[in-house]
């Protein structure tokens, strides 16, 4: 089966600083991929390039059959490609259901519009059906955290990246975050997750890649990830 997602030879550098060297990473189809590896790995720039946040200097990337490694930002989330930050930044002082309306008419053109859900039906999804009419800065931290999801899922996507959504949240809160994801990917919308956190990485994840240094240094199993040795040379060291 053809790739969703392929990476191949992906290399971004920063003045003489190389960020990803060489990266191949592919993610099939309705996958739950978890990408890991210590501070500093390139777990960010390589997500900035396949989101178009960042262009790499070399290697290509496909998406759904398609070269996108030249396209910008706006036409790859028209194409299918959404991402939550690890920082939340709604609209504040527009209400929950207004900050929902802005990628949901973004993404309102083309052959995948007919199957965009509506604001509330993601919020229902999500579970903040209540907060409809709250505004965004009156709510909770994990409120903010379901909202930034909500607004990468407004926009329709084939492929969802989840950059941190559960950092600094209480266990009950992780596990929340989790069933939402889970329930997104029982819909059909694969999953990259970014995260920290190595129980839910671990829980939720059908394989996962681990960077280091902007290498590629695993890419199998979680239980076999876990027991790698350079994997918790990455991460412990000696």
């Amino acid at each position: 089966m053809q790739p969703l997602l392929q990476a191949s030879s992906v290399t971004k550098y920063f003045g003489g600083f190389t960020a990803l060297d060489q990266i191949n990473i592919s993610v099939s189809k309705g996958e739950r991929l978890g990408l890991i590896g210590p501070n500093g790995s390139g777990k960010t720039t390589f997500i900035n390039c396949i989101s178009g946040a960042l262009r790499n200097d070399s290697g290509t990337i496909m998406f759904d059959g398609a070269d996108i490694s030249a396209l910008p930002a706006h036409q790859r989330i028209r194409r299918g490609i959404a991402r939550s930050f690890q920082i939340p930044k709604p609209f504040p002082s527009m209400t929950v259901r207004e900050n929902l309306l802005i990628p949901s008419e973004f993404c309102s053109t083309g052959a995948r519009s007919k199957d965009a859900q509506s604001p509330e039906e993601v919020l229902a999804l999500i579970g903040l059906t209540e907060k409809v009419n709250e505004t965004a800065k009156h709510l909770t931290q994990v409120e903010l955290r379901k909202l930034e999801l909500a607004r990468a899922v407004a926009a329709n996507p084939k492929l969802l990246i989840s950059d941190e959504a559960m950092a600094g949240l209480s266990n009950a809160e992780v596990d929340d975050i989790l069933d939402i994801l889970f329930s997104l990917n029982a819909r059909g919308i694969t999953i990259i997750m970014i995260e920290h956190i190595m129980r839910a990485v671990m829980h939720f994840s059908e394989r996962v890649v681990v960077l280091d240094a902007g290498h590629k240094i695993a890419d199998d199993e979680p239980g076999r990830v876990a027991q790698d040795p350079r994997v918790q040379q990455a991460y412990f060291g000696d």
